[in-house]
């Protein structure tokens, strides 16, 4: 049986230690990495804001809202990346 394709909505908070530049790197590395597994929707850059507590003391972080379609395992692989790239505080990937 064929799997289905699901769309997703992963919402990113980076963080702004090392500069926009490394952001923007960032955002483009997922979105390659997402085209790679996927169809990418959109990518809905909210820019810098700040954060509701603190996260590793930082006070402000970059958002990005990814919207895609893929099989449904890679969720779980792009997730697992996530968590072991420096510069991403936090991640959430939720189907549509």
């Amino acid at each position: 049986m064929a799997k289905v394709n699901a769309t997703y909505e992963t919402m990113v908070v980076f963080s702004m230690t090392n500069g926009e530049d490394t952001v923007k790197a960032l955002v483009e590395k997922f979105k390659g990495m997402i085209a790679a597994a996927g169809t990418v929707e959109s990518v809905d850059e909210w820019g810098k804001r700040k954060l509701a507590y603190p996260i590793n003391d930082e006070a402000e972080g970059y958002y990005v809202l990814y919207t895609y379609t893929c099989e449904p395992g890679f969720p779980a692989e792009l997730d697992r990346v996530f968590k072991i790239t420096d510069g991403v505080l936090r991640s959430l990937i939720t189907v549509k």
